[in-house]
């Protein structure tokens, strides 16, 4: 394969993924809600592509169980069901807390620094009640905790289950009350993390995925 011949295909593929990311990001973010359709020439007029790489994405986002085609109606939104914000929590508490878990026993000083950091913008942006940093220095918090445990199955793994969450997570970081609670169940991880107590971090994590897992339930469902 040529150098030009390459450049087009990761062009290509870097299209692709972009489209599927924003299609499925606004799915669970709840853009598009259960029972709508995904029309491909409208979506290709929004995001300024060609219907090639919207339809590689629609069919991408049916093997998510996202989407699924109905005779006579198209493509139609599936979304997330109750159950399934249950199995994917139930999931997350045990592979989450054994990151914790790990990372008590793993994190390196730079690490817990930056940990600290994250936890203490969190605060910063808590305070102000600014949703959209704050799930930024949220997400940051897992991901060095994530980082931390020092296992890239471990790491694989949760970074599908995030994916599935993203709409979870915006719906509880939005709500003034649920983000403080969220900031002092990270504080109680750090500090256990800090005092390297990895069964302290695993349940303080188990709790922390439970509560939002509630939070989100009652606001939804």
């Amino acid at each position: 394969m040529s150098i030009l011949e390459n450049y087009d295909k990761n062009n290509s593929n870097s299209l692709r993924a972009k489209v599927f990311n924003q299609l499925q990001n606004d799915i669970l973010n709840g853009k598009y809600k259960q029972g709508s359709s995904l029309i491909e020439t409208k979506l290709s007029e929004d995001m300024g592509v060609s219907r090639t790489p919207i339809r590689e994405a629609i069919k991408q986002l049916e093997l998510e169980g996202l989407v699924q085609t109905v005779p006579h109606k198209g493509v139609v939104v599936k979304g997330i069901s109750s159950k399934d914000i249950r199995d994917i929590y139930t999931i997350r508490m045990l592979i989450e807390g054994l990151a914790a878990r790990w990372a008590a026993e793993n994190i390196t000083d730079e690490e817990l620094n930056e940990l600290q950091e994250a936890v203490d913008l969190e605060e910063f942006y808590t305070n102000k009640n600014d949703s959209q940093h704050l799930l930024k220095f949220d997400s940051r918090f897992h991901e060095i905790i994530f980082n931390a445990s020092k296992s890239k199955p471990l790491k694989q793994i949760l970074s599908t289950f995030h994916n599935y969450v993203q709409r979870a997570r915006n719906a509880s970081l939005g709500s003034p009350s649920r983000a403080r609670e969220a900031l002092k169940e990270h504080k109680a991880t750090l500090q256990a993390i800090k005092e390297k107590d990895p069964d302290k971090a695993e349940k303080l994590t188990t709790e922390h995925i439970k509560n939002a897992s509630k939070y989100l339930l009652k606001q939804q469902f």
